[in-house]
């Protein structure tokens, strides 16, 4: 079992004296862990089969029709009514609680897509026919990994060179700041149109993109607490006895440049978010197809004779950038020493 120190328990209990934001985090955790298992809640292929005294998984492992007594070598339609009157005849089939993945198309609809709520389609469908909460399940998974991948490398990147500047300061500070002035003033969004228009941006290719711009959000905070870090005696007195800079830096300085740095992670996370949810939304992001939040937002705008589309996402970004809002003033509050709990 870990072991906090004294001062990261009373840390910890003012995060807890926060009842909103720890609820808020329990909350966030519980649809993520769960969207991790959007296969498994949200398909068009069976989870098990049980099919003349064997066991098949076609959730890992692809199976020819013939394999259950049809007639093509090719891969089983399991939503085929044909395919699904063979497997009963000799055994059974377990579904997933949702009968679609995100880029299934129901074909029976009871009026043109985009359908309202069914009990088939508990959310409806999008202009496609296919199923509106298997897609919100796959794009908050996306959305959610999309953020955490780029705040975690903006976070080592920004915190890295804002201890470079800091901590040396003269002409590396000087020249990192005016570089920091030039690159910031490169516009986004310019260059994702003119790569859109070369080649296809995909999940790695925005996020490169994107990591080249965010990490500056963190240099400043980190720059500040290292120029007033360094001066301090006990940095003075280590660097007297013979420390090298680079432990000066990353085991008494950082720590207390962290503090801040962590303030912002929630904050940063939600931005990251909400930059990949706009980016799909103006039809710059994910390829065609994929599930994305943003997508289904710019469904939502183009059909307004469906309005179960515009409340669906409006609720779930509403809800996820709360969450994460209400997290990261909680963790504000556990590291102001100023806050009793």
């Amino acid at each position: 079992m870990i072991q906090l120190s004294r001062l990261n328990q009373e840390r910890w209990l003012r995060f807890k004296a926060n009842k909103r934001g720890f609820v808020s985090l329990w909350i966030f955790l519980f649809f993520f862990v769960l969207s991790l298992f959007a296969e498994v809640i949200a398909n068009d292929v069976p989870l098990l089969i049980r099919f003349d005294e064997r066991l098949y998984l076609p959730l890992f492992r692809e199976y020819a029709e013939t394999e259950f007594g049809g007639e093509f070598e090719t891969e089983a339609d399991y939503r085929d009514p044909y395919v699904i009157d063979l497997i009963e005849e000799k055994g059974w089939i377990l579904w997933p609680p949702i009968r679609f993945s995100f880029d299934t198309i129901n074909y029976d609809l009871p009026s043109p897509a985009p359908s309202p709520p069914t009990g088939v389609n508990l959310l409806g469908t999008d202009d496609r026919g296919r199923d509106v909460l298997a897609r919100v399940i796959y794009g908050f998974r996306v959305s959610v990994l999309f953020g955490f991948i780029l705040t975690f490398f903006s976070t080592i990147i920004g915190v890295a060179v804002g201890a470079v500047q800091g901590y040396y300061g003269g002409w590396i500070d000087l020249l990192g700041q005016r570089f920091m002035e030039i690159w910031s003033g490169i516009p986004t969004l310019y260059i994702l149109i003119i790569l859109s228009s070369v080649v296809q941006p995909g999940f790695w290719l925005l996020l490169f993109i994107l990591l080249l711009f965010s990490w500056m959000s963190f240099v400043g905070v980190v720059r500040a607490e290292f120029l007033r870090g360094r001066n301090f005696e006990y940095v003075l007195a280590a660097k007297a006895m013979g420390m090298s800079n680079s432990r000066i830096m990353f085991r008494h300085i950082l720590p207390n440049a962290m503090i801040a740095t962590l303030t912002f992670l929630p904050f940063t996370l939600s931005g990251s978010i909400l930059v990949l949810t706009s980016l799909d939304f103006l039809g710059f992001g994910l390829p065609v197809g994929s599930p994305s939040l943003g997508e289904l937002l710019a469904q939502a705008k183009t059909n307004l004779q469906a309005p179960w589309l515009g409340i669906t996402i409006f609720l779930v970004l509403a809800v996820m950038l709360s969450l994460l809002v209400f997290v990261g003033e909680a963790v504000r509050d556990a590291l102001d020493p100023r806050r009793t709990y």
